[in-house]
């Protein structure tokens, strides 16, 4: 597959946002998306998750932070 991570369940992962510990559970395919957006932006990865969230609070009703997650990074794919 030339390298790209392979399709699989959702990962959890405990990140801090804000001072609070929260955990996240996403697919393989994204915590590598994540993390290379991170670098590509030269944010630590909680840093990124924190914009997201704070974008996220912003909307009413907000998404959960693993679906604002993955919208975010389907948005940075399409050129957004």
């Amino acid at each position: 597959m030339g390298g790209s991570p392979l399709p699989g369940p959702p990962v959890k992962r405990s990140v801090t946002i804000a001072g609070h510990e929260t955990s996240i559970a996403l697919e393989p395919i994204f915590w590598v998306a994540l993390e290379k957006a991170a670098s590509g932006l030269q944010l630590p990865l909680n840093a990124l998750i924190a914009r997201i969230d704070a974008e996220r609070l912003e909307q009413s009703p907000p998404a959960n932070l693993a679906s604002a997650i993955r919208q975010w990074l389907f948005v940075q794919a399409s050129g957004g």
